[in-house]
Order: C-alpha cells, then sequence, then structure tokens
C-alpha cells in the first residue's frame, strides 16, 4: 500500500500530481532544481529536495539522484508525471529494483513503444492499421536507401526519428530534392534530443486529424478507454489546443477506434495510463501514429468529459487495485478544451519568454479549470518547457464550450512575459476553428496571428481602441474625485475614539 510518493517533476503537472496525493491521504515529496526554489509545487509538497543546478542533465534527469532521495525520505513510489524521465524504461526498472512502486507502465511496454519503428512492427503483427513507411528495427538505414525508398511510397512524406517523440526530430518533405536536408536535420535533432540518430519514412497523410484515444489498465488484466481527444491545432508538431470529443468522431468509429486501440495495447501486456495516437484521413480512414506510455499533458480533458480521475486511478491501480469502472462505466457527456498556455511570443515567431511574473489573474467561473504551475513573482526561466498552464473548459457543447473558452482567456492575465493568451483568443474568434474545419496544417494554411486583412478594420479597431481607453481615464477619473469610502471614514472615527480614551 502507497503512502508516500515522490514526484519526479516540476511545474502544472507536479502540483496536478500532488493533489491527486492529498486526496488520497498520501504525502507528497518534491524534488527541485535550483531555478525551482520557490516554485508552486515546492510548496505544496509536505518535503522538498534540492537537486541540483538548473541545467536538467543535472537536476530533473538524475534518475540516481532521484532514486537516492526517495530511498532517504522513505517514498514508497516514484509518479514521474510526463517528460524528463516518464518514457525511460530503465528509469523505471531501476526504481523498480531499488524496492520502490513505479507508477507508470511496465518498463517492457515502454522499450518497445519507445522505438517508433519497433512500435510499428508489434502494432502492425496485432492488426493496427499503419500508415505505409520504411524502416527496419535496431538499424540505421542509411540516407541512401531512405532516399531510394522515398520514390517508390511517393510525396509527400514525413521523416520520424525512430526513437523519442513529443513532435522532435520530424520533418514533412514535399519535393524530392528536399528530402536530403529534411534527413540529415532530423538525423541532429534526434541525437540532440534522445541520442539516437535513426530515422525513418512514412507517407504523410493530406489534412489529417490528430486523434489520440486515452486507455487506463490495472495490473489484474483489465483496460479500457475514455475516448478520443481531437490534438489538430499544432505548430511544427506541437500541440496547442485540445478537445473532447472530436468534431467528427460519432459513436461508431469511437467505438472502432477504441477497440484498436485497446488490442494494441494489449499486445504489449499494457497496463495504467496511456495514449494510442492515430492520423484520420478525410475519409475516415484511421491509422496508428505512435503510443505514449506516460500520463498526458491533455490528459484534464478526459477527466472532464468522463468524470474519471486518470491521476488518481494511476495511483490506486499501481498499490495494486483493481480498476474502479468497466468500459460500460465510460459515458462521454459534455464538451472540454484546453489551451495550453505557454512563455511564447506568437508575435515574434514564438520566442521563448522568459523574466518575472509581476501580475497574474486566473479565470474562474462555471467550467473553468486552471491547472498551472505559475505564481505571482515567480521567475520564468530558459531551463525548461516553455509551458505555464493549462486552462481547461467544460461546456454542453462545442459552441458554448468555444465562447466560455475565449471568456476565460480574456480574464486571464499574465504580465511581465509575453504569452500565448492573444493567440488563443484569435484562434476562438476564427469562423473556421469554430465550424471546427481544422487539421494538423491548420496553423500554416488557414490562419495567421494579427492579421487584418481589411485596412478600413484596423482604422476602426485603432479609433474604438483609442475611445474605449479615453472612457476608462475619465471614470478612473470620476472615482478618484469621489468622496471618502465608508471604510475610510470608520477607520477615522476609530483612530479618534482611541485618542479620545
Amino acid at each position: 500500500m502507497l503512502k508516500k510518493i515522490l514526484v519526479a517533476n516540476r511545474g502544472e503537472i507536479a502540483v496536478r500530481i500532488m493533489r491527486a496525493c492529498q486526496e488520497l491521504g498520501y504525502e507528497a515529496v518534491a524534488i527541485y532544481s535550483e531555478a525551482d526554489r520557490l516554485a508552486p509545487h515546492v510548496r505544496m509538497a509536505q518535503e522538498a529536495y534540492l537537486l541540483g543546478a538548473p541545467q536538467i542533465s543535472e537536476s530533473y534527469l538524475r534518475g540516481d539522484k532521484i532514486i537516492d532521495i526517495a530511498k532517504k525520505c522513505g517514498a514508497d513510489g516514484i509518479h514521474p508525471g510526463y517528460g524528463f524521465l516518464a518514457e525511460n524504461a530503465d528509469f523505471a526498472e531501476s526504481v523498480i529494483d531499488a524496492g520502490l512502486t513505479w507508477i507508470g507502465p511496465p518498463p517492457q511496454a515502454i522499450r518497445l513503444m519507445g522505438d517508433k519503428v519497433a512500435a510499428r512492427e508489434i502494432m502492425g503483427k496485432a492488426g493496427v492499421p499503419l500508415v505505409p513507411g520504411v524502416g527496419r528495427v535496431g538499424e540505421t538505414i542509411s540516407d541512401d536507401e531512405l532516399i531510394a525508398s522515398a520514390h517508390e511510397l511517393g510525396f509527400p512524406l514525413l521523416v520520424k526519428a525512430a526513437a523519442g517523440g513529443g513532435g522532435k526530430g520530424m520533418r514533412n518533405v514535399y519535393q524530392a530534392e528536399d528530402l536530403p536536408g529534411a534527413i540529415r536535420a532530423a538525423r541532429r535533432e534526434a541525437q540532440s534530443a534522445f541520442g539516437d540518430d535513426r530515422v525513418y519514412i512514412e507517407k504523410l497523410i493530406k489534412n489529417a486529424r490528430h486523434i489520440e484515444i486515452q486507455i487506463l489498465g490495472d495490473t489484474h488484466g483489465n483496460i479500457i478507454h475514455l475516448g478520443e481527444r481531437e490534438c489538430s491545432i499544432q505548430r511544427r508538431h506541437q500541440k496547442l489546443i485540445e478537445e473532447s470529443p472530436s468534431p467528427v468522431v460519432d459513436e461508431d468509429l469511437r467505438q472502432k477506434m477504441g477497440s484498436i486501440a485497446l488490442k494494441a495495447a494489449k499486445a504489449v501486456n499494457y497496463y495504467s495510463a496511456g495514449t494510442m495516437e492515430f492520423v484520420l484521413d478525410k475519409k475516415k480512414n484511421f491509422y496508428f501514429l505512435e503510443m505514449n506510455t506516460r500520463l498526458q499533458v491533455e490528459h484534464a480533458i478526459t477527466e472532464m468529459v468522463t468524470g474519471v480521475d486518470i491521476v488518481k486511478e494511476m495511483l490506486r491501480t499501481a498499490s495494486g487495485r483493481r480498476l474502479r469502472y468497466k468500459q460500460a462505466d465510460i459515458k462521454v457527456k459534455g464538451w472540454a478544451m484546453e489551451c495550453r498556455i505557454m512563455a511564447e511570443d506568437p508575435a515574434n515567431n514564438f520566442m521563448p519568454s522568459i523574466g518575472k511574473i509581476i501580475g497574474l489573474t486566473n479565470p474562474t467561473g462555471p467550467g473553468v479549470r486552471v491547472d498551472s504551475g505559475i505564481a505571482y513573482g515567480l521567475e520564468i526561466t530558459p531551463y525548461y518547457d516553455s509551458l505555464l498552464s493549462k486552462l481547461i473548459v467544460l461546456g454542453d457543447t462545442r459552441g458554448e464550450t468555444v465562447l466560455r473558452m475565449r471568456r476565460a482567456l480574456e480574464e486571464f492575465r499574465i504580465t511581465g512575459i509575453a504569452t500565448t493568451i492573444p493567440l488563443h483568443i484569435q484562434l476562438m474568434n476564427s469562423t473556421r476553428f469554430q465550424a471546427g474545419q481544422i487539421d494538423t496544417n491548420f496553423l500554416e494554411k488557414n490562419f495567421k496571428f494579427n492579421q487584418i486583412s481589411d485596412p478600413e478594420l484596423m482604422e476602426v479597431a485603432a479609433i474604438a481602441a483609442t475611445l474605449l481607453a479615453h472612457q476608462r481615464n475619465q471614470r478612473a477619473i470620476l472615482l478618484h474625485q469621489g468622496g471618502p469610502s465608508p471604510w475610510r471614514l470608520y477607520g477615522r472615527r476609530e483612530v479618534l475614539d482611541r485618542r479620545i480614551r
């Protein structure tokens, strides 16, 4: 039975896991780098231990230090969150060998699914539909061989890293002359990110949607799916907005994709939380993309529409308990959407933004949830991922959810650094987005940040902004000229009374 959990992560996901620990009565232990001394996850935990310097190689990737801290503080288990060591099979095995509970999937499943080429082979044998591609398990295919195979597959193509994920080591290629450079660039990025320069190629599905299925299993052989998430709004293969359900997935397709996802998970004896990712073409044919053997950033929208607390289920099943749900219990109710609030400047080619947060107002109201890893006065450094917060909203319909998200975004105030909030507001106002007419190329082909095509509209907007600013100034002056407030008068009377006594 688990009693004390070390959370091997930082930011919003560390806070999220600690909240689940508190609700289950577990003690939560934080780890932190020198740059994260004042971070919210450190203050939330019952205990916190310094890892080292801000660089991840000296802190959050030091699996040996993390295990040593867990043993010294008396932790029973380690939850890795996402990123960092979450999909490192060697680390998972080391945790288990140290006599601790690994709160995640079996290491062997992580290892098999972590190699994208091996995953394709396993999924193919299990009868999961695959995008046509070229790659060999455990081998480095030469650039010349990849180029020769590309002509047989036909363009456009996608060059992908065999190891890792998160959009790194991926390049879209539309013409043959661009392929050699794309292969070299993908190899360099893959080597830098994962220490493995192997790449393979797949046919690029045009105008595809990115659909993923959330799965959840226990160590007793029970496994279910929690429906789909639409993750097509991306920039350079990095997700920006997710929603559940998808605007194009009906109940028949949902059950079909769900059954295939469960079949794929059973092929590697999977348990805990995980995600099967697919691409969906215009004819609603779907193909296996990859499996994420961890908790996803966007898990919250699935929690909102199903009522299943995925993090708490991970903790419970890691203790050896059975899932509390059967497939028949899972019903999708309402519509949830998530915007990733990043410390990036969309007006400056998404340049990372660093500095101190000098103002912070989180949105509230019906159906609004903020999973955040920031606080007033926190210093945003260049050492880590730019994700600050996740804004999640729930409505009865997609239309209501879009309107609610826009309202919540307009309430969200983060000052001191640039964020992607203005981009998300503009996306909520996009008629194509509102209509659900999206695919993975939406941002590149159908949307441009701060684009106003009509000069007359720009002039009208400038006049309106000037009038609004003038009105606010006038109101401020009138408020300032008013008499003293009742609170101030009461305070003066109290002072006078004390003097008279």
